[in-house]
C-alpha cells in the first residue's frame, strides 16, 4: 500500500494554515455528524487515491467520523446527489455548479483548488492544417455541452476575433467525442484531463490552445449548507487531508500515477501527464474566486445555456472572520 504521510510538524502546520473554524456560522451549536458522505468522480485522481489508501478515514478517526465514498459518472449527477441529500460534500469542476444553481439546486461552495489552466485544451489531429483558433472558423468542433471547456472555447474564439456562431459546434460526451475526433468526423475537440492527456499520448492529438492566460479552470468543493455549518471540524479535516495528500501526490508523481492508473482504467503515462497539470491545495472560497465563477455564469447566461442569470455569491458559504 502507498503510504501517504508527513511529519507531525508538517501536519500541525497544515492544520494551522487551514483552520476553518470560521465555517461554523453564528447561531445555536450543532451536534457533529458521525458520517461524511463524499461524492467524487472517477476522473478525480486525488480522491481516487484517498479512497484507495484510507487517508481521509485516518484523518477523521479522532473525530469519530466515518467516510462513505459515492462515485458519480459526471458533475451534473453529483450535484443532483448533493441537492437531494444523497451526499454531504462533493468535488466538481466550474460548470456543473452553475447549471445546478440556475436550476434551483441547494448547495454551497466551501473551497477550491488552485487554477489548472493547462488541464483543458482544444486539440486537433497531429497532421491537421489548423494552426490557430481563428482557423476554426467554419470548422466542426466537438465538446461536452455546458462543461468547463464550453467556457474555454467561448473565451478563446472571442480572443481570436471570431464568434461561436462562426463554428459548427457539435455536442457529445467525452467517449463519443473522442470517437468522432479519431474518425475525423470533426476537426477539433475541446476536452479536459485525463481525456486530454489520453488523446495526446494515445493518438498523438496536438494542443491548439489551452487555458493559460484565458481561464482558470478551478475545481470546487461543494457541500450541503446545513452540513457545512454544523460540521466545521469535519470540513477542516477534509481540507487538511486533501492538502497533505495532494502535496504527497505532486512530490511522487510516478508512484502516484502507478497507483491511480489501474483504478481509473488508464495507462500510467496518461495519468502522470494529467497529474503534472493539476494543482491540489484547497483553500476556502475568496471573493476573487467567486468573481471568476460569476464571469462563467454570466457567459453561460448570455449564450442561453442556463435558463436565468444567477448570483454565484448566493451559494458561497459566508465565513466569519476569526
Amino acid at each position: 500500500m502507498v503510504s501517504i504521510s508527513f511529519s507531525a510538524a508538517r501536519r500541525a502546520a497544515l492544520a494551522s494554515l487551514l483552520t476553518l473554524g470560521a465555517l461554523a456560522a453564528s447561531g445555536p451549536a450543532w451536534a457533529q455528524d458521525k458520517l461524511l458522505r463524499i461524492g467524487i468522480q472517477k476522473s478525480s485522481a486525488l480522491h481516487t487515491l484517498q479512497k484507495a489508501t484510507g487517508s481521509l478515514e485516518q484523518r477523521l478517526q479522532p473525530l469519530g467520523v466515518r467516510v462513505k465514498w459515492v462515485e458519480f459518472p459526471a458533475g451534473p449527477q453529483l450535484l443532483e446527489g448533493l441537492n437531494v441529500g444523497a451526499v454531504d460534500v462533493g468535488y466538481v469542476g466550474e460548470a456543473p455548479p452553475i447549471f445546478a444553481q440556475a436550476a434551483g439546486a441547494q448547495f454551497v461552495y466551501i473551497g477550491n483548488d488552485p487554477a489548472s489552466p493547462q488541464a483543458e485544451a482544444i486539440v486537433v489531429p497531429k497532421d491537421s492544417p489548423i494552426r490557430s483558433v481563428a482557423d476554426l472558423k467554419g470548422r466542426k468542433v466537438v465538446l461536452n455541452k455546458g462543461s468547463n471547456v464550453h467556457y474555454l472555447l467561448a473565451r478563446l474564439v472571442e480572443q481570436a476575433g471570431i464568434k461561436l456562431a462562426d463554428l459548427q459546434v457539435v455536442y457529445l460526451a467525452p467517449a463519443d467525442a473522442r470517437a468522432a475526433f479519431e474518425s475525423r468526423n470533426v476537426d477539433a475537440w475541446v476536452i479536459w484531463d485525463p481525456f486530454l492527456a489520453a488523446a495526446e499520448k494515445q493518438i498523438g492529438a496536438r494542443a491548439l490552445a489551452d487555458g493559460r492566460g484565458v481561464v482558470n479552470n478551478h475545481q470546487y468543493y461543494l457541500a450541503q449548507r446545513d452540513y457545512a455549518t454544523r460540521n466545521p471540524q469535519v470540513i477542516q479535516a477534509l481540507f487538511a487531508a486533501s492538502v497533505e495528500d495532494g502535496a504527497w501526490l505532486k512530490a511522487h508523481l510516478k508512484q502516484a500515477a502507478a497507483r491511480i492508473a489501474p483504478l481509473q482504467g488508464l495507462p500510467v503515462e496518461v495519468v502522470e501527464l494529467a497529474l503534472q497539470r493539476q494543482a491540489f491545495n484547497v483553500k476556502p472560497i475568496t471573493p476573487a474566486v467567486a468573481a471568476d465563477q460569476q464571469k462563467i455564469a454570466d457567459t453561460f447566461a448570455e449564450l442561453k445555456l442556463i435558463p436565468r442569470p444567477i448570483q454565484v455569491s448566493d451559494a458561497v458559504l459566508v465565513q466569519a472572520q476569526p
